[in-house]
């Protein structure tokens, strides 16, 4: 789950999870709960986003479908909230956006108002039980979606080359397995004895399959590929007829009502079950993901609105709560990761999450005030008698320097994953005379590799780490190296120097601050300014700044392998290049055939079409380059999480850039906020 929502876990995974939650947000230290951001700014004249956001806001009041009674609460909600004062938070000041004429020099520096009313201005002054402030009043909405039941197939896979019976359930698992014969996931050992253990659970001890080695699931794999050749030789009046009903289908989970205002709700579909595939080198790949039904799910609504019904006569809800205290929609524990927990939440466009969003980056900005004393005061710790002040003051330098996670402990049955709080000796070797050789696998188990060189007060205090406890004790190789504290007491420490303070905010901060250095350039008196890249074509903008977020990716360790299709498609820019280039010339030759022959408009116009050519060669070229460059580099995950936004909404208002060339539309709805923000604009 969001670290911006990690109070609201259910007790129960806040007293057992040390881990972070899920439904594909990078979620690390999630004990994190930045400060909720409590104002609001008025608006001169709707920006882009502010726009966006009123269109949302006048189609979920205007909407028909909006319940009569959730209509009154709101438009009282809207009266009331107008009496409310807005001020501007700390560090939000805003130009004008590009397009709005500027009075005065006085008008310019003055504090942007904000364009966005407060969802829950009127119920965030009221109290739950526990002293938290409630984030709504009321909400309705229509629970999950559920996949549909398991449909036998009746193709029988073969045993020691003869074909065996299997009940549904067991087809289903065999089909699991026949379908993922074409990926590297069946070469792993450890994912076929995952799969093997579940399969021998499902089909029960008298069962006449009883070695992995003599299973061939092949025909079943032949049908599943001639179910995807059926269904790509549909036409598409079938295929429109199809995503129609899918859209009927899932219209009514779609919205949620907060507070009379129509949400989106973020991720409605229960994961259908399947074969855990995990990231990296994960211990449970392989793993029976069970089907999850509405006894699992404890869903959270209003009072006195209807409890959203399911397709399964008979079951009920595990709990029906009305917590006005978070903002989840509902829950259930993971059926393969027990201690963690899936969420569905409203969408990252709704207001809740955009203010989070928000918040989460002036935190961020809070950090830049404060990082001076903080740093000078763990430099100071290096050297402190404390042993675990020591430790801790070395942990925070790397988490600093590197924008390592915190790391959490993890049971025997867990990917063992590592973060700065729980490297090991055997994560790091020093190599005279001050630099030292990380080697671990992180979030996701995705390998961490990378040699640094370090202060020698530092270096000197991690081989002492590594040799022996406080008590002189010598440690193995798989001892903690801080073994004095773990992240929870970290990030309690930071909170200690900064109200909010943890982790994950370094991690934003230091994201954002090295993306915001990367497209600004010093100038003769070391001052920073505005880095114009005007002058160069647009593909090679757009390349400049996939390279800075490149850049903050490698420093996050956002890694991904290339893709299946990678080479294909290198192959495939590299032909397009090389029959440009013979277009060049057989142009290039017209061109000079034109010159010997004096015809002056010929060669005007094949001048055209040359440097057409040209342009077109340079940009196909680019493209080759940056797709190259960034093949091992998941871009995607520090703009969605750790690189204020706002930061690229200027740089592409400063270099004219469209902004859907570096943010997706996914990125661009979750983001609207970010897009009033004008050129001059600096984290």
């Amino acid at each position: 789950m969001d670290a911006e929502y990690a109070d609201e876990k259910p007790p129960a995974s806040r007293l057992a999870d040390g881990s972070n939650g899920q439904n594909g947000y990078d979620s690390d230290d999630s004990d994190d709960v930045p400060l909720a951001l409590r104002a609001t700014r008025k608006s001169a004249q709707p920006s882009f986003g502010a726009q966006m956001r009123s269109n949302a806001a006048t189609q979920s009041s205007d909407s028909d479908d909006v319940p009569l009674g959730l209509r009154a609460a709101q438009q009282t909600k809207a009266k009331k909230a107008k009496q409310i004062p807005r001020r501007n938070p700390v560090g939000s000041a805003r130009a004008p956006s590009v397009g709005i004429k500027r009075k005065s020099s006085r008008q310019e520096s003055a504090p942007r108002p904000r364009s966005r009313a407060r969802m829950s201005s009127q119920s965030e002054g009221k109290k739950g039980g526990d002293g938290s402030k409630y984030k709504w009043e009321t909400l309705e909405w229509n629970g999950v979606l559920f996949p549909p039941e398991y449909e036998p197939h009746g193709v029988k896979m073969l045993y020691d080359g003869v074909p065996v019976d299997l009940t549904p359930q067991a087809e289903e698992v065999a089909t699991f397995f026949a379908v993922m014969l074409d990926t590297d996931y069946v070469k792993k050992p450890t994912f076929i004895k995952n799969f093997w253990d579940g399969f021998r659970r499902v089909l029960g001890p008298k069962h006449p399959i009883k070695e992995f080695k003599k299973c061939d699931f092949g025909p079943i794999h032949q049908w599943h590929l001639a179910r995807k050749e059926d269904k790509k030789a549909m036409s598409k009046e079938e295929k429109a007829r199809l995503k129609e009903k899918k859209n009927e289908d899932e219209a009514k989970y779609k919205f949620a009502y907060v507070d009379g205002r129509k949400e989106q709700v973020g991720n409605f579909r229960i994961e259908p079950p399947g074969l855990f595939r995990g990231r990296g080198e994960h211990p449970k790949m392989g793993c029976l993901k069970r089907r999850i039904y509405p006894r699992d799910i404890t869903i959270n609504i209003g009072k006195g609105v209807p409890v959203p019904d399911h397709p399964y006569p008979g079951q009920s809800w595990k709990e029906v709560r009305t917590d006005q205290t978070v903002t989840w929609l509902a829950y259930w524990k993971d059926p393969v990761n027990v201690r963690d927990f899936k969420y569905v939440w409203l969408s990252a466009n709704s207001h809740f999450r955009m203010d989070s969003d928000e918040a989460k980056y002036e935190k961020a900005r809070l950090l830049k005030d404060k990082v001076g004393a903080i740093r000078a005061q763990y430099r100071a710790d290096w050297m402190s008698k404390k042993w675990a002040t020591r430790q801790m003051a070395t942990a925070l330098y790397f988490i600093d320097k590197l924008a390592l996670r915190a790391g959490h402990e993890k049971d025997d049955d867990e990917a063992d994953t590592v973060g700065c709080c729980n490297l090991k000796v055997e994560n790091v070797e020093c190599i005279n005379p001050n630099k030292i050789k990380f080697d671990f696998l992180g979030k996701d188990s995705i390998r961490y590799e990378n040699v640094v060189e370090v202060e020698p007060a530092v270096y000197e205090n991690v081989k002492r780490f590594c040799r022996a406890d406080e008590n002189g004790a010598p440690k193995s190789p798989a001892a903690q190296l801080f073994d004095s504290f773990d992240a929870v007491a970290l990030n309690a420490h930071l909170k200690q120097l900064m109200p909010g303070l943890s982790v994950k905010v370094f991690r934003t901060y230091n994201a954002s601050i090295t993306l915001d250095d990367l497209l600004c350039t010093p100038d003769d008196a070391g001052d920073k300014s505005f880095k114009s890249v005007l002058e160069l074509p647009l593909p090679e903008r757009k390349a400049a700044y996939h390279s800075a977020n490149k850049q903050v990716a490698v420093l996050c360790n956002h890694q991904k392998a290339a893709a299946k299709g990678f080479d294909d498609q290198m192959k495939k820019l590299q032909l397009q290049i090389e029959g440009l280039n013979k277009d060049l010339e057989e142009l290039q030759a017209e061109l000079d055939e034109a010159k010997d022959s004096g015809d002056v408009k010929k060669v005007d116009r094949l001048k055209k079409r040359v440097e057409a050519k040209e342009t077109a060669i340079r940009n196909k070229d680019v493209q080759a380059r940056t797709k190259e460059e960034n093949k091992n580099v998941a871009l995607g995950t520090s703009k969605i999480n750790y690189m204020d936004p706002r930061i690229t909404v200027a740089w592409c208002k400063r270099n004219e850039v469209p902004i859907e060339a570096v943010f997706t539309k996914a990125l661009m709805h979750k983001f609207s906020w970010a897009m009033e923000s004008t050129m001059w604009y600096r984290f």
